[in-house]
């Protein structure tokens, strides 16, 4: 089979390549553009390590073929860290001990950054249902969960 050309938006700069049609989003974001903050875990997109934001919704990268995302939007860690938008997750994770291990921590930061861009003052329900398709095996949530309602508030205070 044939290669297969895509035009997409990674992190604010445009990309056309030629894909194979079975590559998933996955491998061309780590793979082929070098955004090695999108880890592989499960591949059948369970545990979450894999999301990224795509046209403004937090999806798991490794359940989407490459192709599927022609003409999408995606955002990456290395893309809020660009834009200067990862400083108060990151420090809000720092800060509140949500950071173990690391390797859940750029899915569940861009979990938390798809439902901050909708809900500026969230309650602790509506964080643990924006993390739930998230695992982590190290902080038991409870971390997490404090550091994306900080997140917020830290937000809500600067005008984010």
């Amino acid at each position: 089979m044939g290669k297969l050309r895509i035009n997409l938006t990674v992190n604010d700069c445009r990309y056309s390549l030629d894909i194979d049609p079975s590559m998933r989003l996955l491998d061309l974001l780590r793979d082929v553009l070098g955004f090695t903050s999108v880890k592989e875990g499960c591949s059948e997109g369970e545990c979450g390590a894999c999301t990224v934001i795509m046209n403004g919704e937090a999806v798991t990268s490794c359940t989407i073929m490459a192709f599927q995302a022609d003409g999408s939007e995606i955002l990456t860690v290395e893309g809020l860290e660009r834009r200067g938008e990862l400083k108060v997750l990151e420090e809000a994770f720092m800060e509140n001990d949500a950071v173990q291990c690391g390797f859940c921590t750029p899915g569940m930061i861009m979990s938390a950054k798809a439902l901050l861009d909708k809900n500026k003052t969230p309650t602790e329900e509506e964080i643990r249902r924006a993390i739930e398709g998230n695992l982590c095996r190290c902080t038991g949530y409870v971390p997490i969960i404090n550091a994306i309602s900080d997140a917020a508030e830290r937000m809500t205070k600067n005008g984010s």
